[in-house]
């Protein structure tokens, strides 16, 4: 699945332009729909700072949330690829903060995970590991591992993640979920504590049976690290994408 072509298309929805894969099926898992508007009739006055809309005070809907704002309150524009959005769209200030956090993901860590970093990679319980390197799909749908062998993970089927330190040792309660992943305290940029592998466990394709991945990272300690950390950030997005 992961050789499918990859071809996208402008469209123009209410919103604004958006660069969108041809096929729907295809989109990246860290993407989000567009919010349904809050319809007009059903807003008559702006859902932050509570003004009456009429002639001169009119109302703007906010491209993330989709509720409704008089222009003080609606006035920025802020870009917003997850959605696929071509330019910054009006975002009201709430979303707009949101919105700016995760640029940094698009701008820095999303360029780490598509570049790797190499990884002993350990498939189940198996006495055999091997060096890889690991790194995001352009789709954004995919872990690639190539060494001697090559195999894939899709991000979706991937069902618990465990970022690991420098003298962390796994156990059955240590187990991070997405959502645990958000809070999680194994990853602390910046902190005294550095991120030295991930255990995974996800569903191979064609199998309902969950089987664990456990990466640890290889010479380059420092770079491992640093795909580490982007992948710590990459769950949260992809926790929110799934909670849609």
């Amino acid at each position: 699945m992961s050789s499918v072509p990859d071809g996208k298309k402008l469209v123009r929805s209410p919103s604004g332009l958006r660069m969108v894969p041809e096929n729907g099926a295809f989109n990246s898992p860290f993407s989000l729909d567009e919010p349904q508007w809050v319809p007009d009739k059903e807003c008559s006055r702006c859902m932050q700072c509570d003004t009456k809309f009429d002639f001169i005070r009119r109302k703007h809907h906010c491209r993330r949330c989709g509720r409704c704002f008089c222009d003080k309150c609606c006035s920025k524009k802020v870009a917003l690829p997850r959605m696929c959005f071509v330019d910054p769209v009006r975002q009201c200030a709430e979303c707009g903060l949101v919105s700016q956090k995760e640029m940094e993901f698009y701008d820095k860590q999303l360029k780490v995970l598509l570049g790797g970093g190499t990884f002993v990679v350990t498939l189940g319980s198996s006495d055999r590991s091997e060096t890889m390197t690991c790194r995001l799909s352009n789709n954004h749908r995919y872990l690639f591992f190539d060494g001697e062998t090559h195999f894939e993970v899709e991000l979706s089927r991937i069902s618990s993640m465990q970022i690991l330190t420098d003298g962390a040792s796994p156990g059955e309660n240590d187990i991070h979920t997405y959502t645990s992943l958000m809070d999680s305290h194994y990853v602390s940029e910046g902190g005294t504590s550095r991120a030295s592998g991930m255990l995974l466990h996800y569903k191979p394709m064609g199998s309902q049976d969950a089987q664990q991945l456990r990466m640890e990272a290889a010479d380059d300690k420092k770079v491992a690290s640093l795909w580490l950390a982007a992948m710590h950030k990459a769950a949260k997005l992809l926790y929110e994408a799934r909670d849609q």
